[in-house]
C-alpha cells in the first residue's frame, strides 16, 4: 500500500531460524517462476543465541543469507543473466573469522560487537567465493558497503549506552534511502558482470581490508558454512 505498486509481496522470513530460511525458499520457489536479484540485506547487532543453537548476529547476517542464497541458486542460475548484492560494512575491517569456532559468540567483554564485524567479514568473503563457484553462469554477485545508517540495526544496544550512542547515530549517520544507494547501484548498473565478487563503497569499487582477499579464508568459511546450515550430504548444494 505504501510503494502503490500491487506487484510488491511480502513474504514472511526469519533469518535467525534454519527451518524458517528452508520453509520461505520452499514456498518462494513454488510461488514464483522468476528470480532476477537477491539482495542480502537483512542485519543485526546483538548478543543471543538463535533456535539452531548459533550466536545472533553470525547466523542472521551470514549463516540465514547463505543458505537462502544456496536455496535459490538454481533459480537464479535458470533465470540468468540474475545477480546477488550481499550488504557487508566497513565493520570487516575489524572482523576475525576461525572456521572451527564459526557460528559461536567470541569471548571478551565485546562479544557481541566482535560477532557483528566477524560476519560482516564473512559477508565480503561469501561474495568473493560466490564468483568464483559462479563463474561461466552469468550469475555475478557483489559485497556492498552502505555507510553508516540509522536504522533499526542498534536497537538492542544496552540501555545503559543509549544516551551517548544515539545522538551520535542522528547526527552522523544517513539515511535508509541513502544507505540504499550501493546496493541499487550494484543490482542495476550496466556493465558489472566483470566485477564479480568484488567489494563496492559509495558505489564505486574498493579494496576491501586484506583479510578479505584472503581466497583460502574465503574457501574454508564456504565449506564450514554448508556444514552448519546442513547443506552437506543433503543434496541441496548447487556446487560440488
Amino acid at each position: 500500500q505504501e510503494t502503490g505498486n500491487p506487484e510488491v509481496r511480502f513474504m514472511q522470513l526469519d533469518l535467525a531460524s534454519l527451518r524458517s530460511v528452508r520453509a520461505f525458499a520452499s514456498a518462494f520457489l513454488s510461488q514464483e517462476p522468476h528470480l532476477h536479484l537477491l539482495i542480502n540485506n537483512a542485519g543485526v547487532s546483538a548478543g543471543g543465541t538463535t533456535e539452531d543453537g548459533f550466536s545472533l548476529s553470525f547466523q542472521v547476517n551470514h549463516l540465514g543469507h547463505f543458505l537462502l542464497t544456496q536455496l535459490l541458486m538454481e533459480r537464479l542460475q535458470s533465470c540468468a543473466p540474475s545477480r546477488v548484492v550481499i550488504v557487508a560494512s566497513r565493520a570487516h575491517c575489524a572482523g576475525r573469522l576461525r572456521p572451527d569456532t564459526l557460528g559461536h559468540p567470541p569471548p571478551g567483554p565485546l562479544s557481541a560487537f566482535q560477532d557483528y564485524c566477524d560476519s560482516k567479514l564473512a559477508n565480503v568473503l561469501h561474495a568473493r567465493e560466490l564468483a568464483t563457484r559462479l563463474q561461466g553462469t552469468q550469475v555475478t554477485c557483489y559485497a556492498v558497503n552502505p555507510g553508516f545508517v540509522n536504522t533499526e540495526l542498534f536497537r538492542h544496544t544496552p540501555l545503559w549506552l543509549k544516551p551517548f550512542f544515539m545522538p551520535l547515530v542522528w547526527l552522523f549517520f544517513c539515511e535508509a534511502a541513502e544507505g540504499a544507494q550501493t546496493s541499487l547501484f550494484c543490482a542495476t548498473q550496466e556493465d558489472l558482470e566483470r566485477f564479480s565478487g568484488r567489494y563496492f563503497d559509495d558505489c564505486r569499487l574498493q579494496e576491501p581490508w586484506p583479510q578479505a582477499r584472503d581466497d583460502r579464508l574465503a574457501r574454508a568459511l564456504w565449506e564450514a558454512s554448508e556444514r552448519l546450515v546442513g547443506l552437506v550430504g543433503a543434496g541441496e548444494s548447487p556446487f560440488p
